[in-house]
Order: C-alpha cells, then structure tokens, then sequence
C-alpha cells in the first residue's frame, strides 16, 4: 500500500491526529479512542508502520506509537509543491476569465449603443 491510499482512510487518518496531539501513545490507549475492536485498529496501526508515517517502540509488554516526522516533513514538502503548481495554475486561469468578462462587457455595451 502507499502512502497516499494509506492516509484515504478515515480511521488512520484519526490515528495520525491523536498521536499528533500526543506525541506518543500504547496501542491500548489508541484502541480506547475507537468502537471498532482492537484488531481493526492493530490492523490501522500495521498499515501506518508498512508506509512508515509512525513508529513503534515495546516497552515491556506495550508497544507505543509515535509519529515519523520525517515522513511527515515529505508529504508537507509534496503538499506544498502541488499548492505552489495549483495556485499558478488557477492564476492564470483568473486571467483568462477576467479578459472573458472585459470582452463580454465591452460587446454588451456596444450592443446597447446601437439604435
């Protein structure tokens, strides 16, 4: 699975926040957040480690989990790469409508102007 089709799912995508928040947290302190049983979000937890968006420590008998932030750093670093393309994009589509319009007035107006 990749990263993208990892953070599609709702559930994961609340994981991520709570650790956020956290900095760090058992499974069972994850799991207590959730209705789904323990092995959907054991499952959850398995996805986000295999596309590396958190870490898992054992201390004893818990595992805890903690966001990559490294990971994070990227997909923020893609994000904005994609914002910065976008916004030019949709720039110049502003100016291509906005000359439209202009164009549109001015034959409406010289419309009106003939008798």
């Amino acid at each position: 699975m990749d990263l993208f089709t990892a953070l599609a799912d709702q559930t994961r995508r609340q994981i991520l926040e709570m650790l956020a928040q956290n900095k760090e947290l058992s499974a069972s302190e994850i799991y207590a957040h959730f209705t789904i049983s323990p092995q959907a979000i054991s499952q959850h937890l398995k996805v986000l480690r295999e596309v590396k968006l958190v870490y898992v420590e054992r201390r004893a008998q818990l595992r805890i989990y903690r966001i990559n932030t490294e990971a994070m750093i990227e997909l923020e670093s893609w994000f904005q790469k994609m914002r910065h393309y976008w916004i030019h994009r949709l720039d110049a589509l502003d100016e291509v409508l906005a000359a439209e319009w202009k164009e549109i007035q001015k034959n409406k107006t010289s419309e009106d102007d003939v008798p």
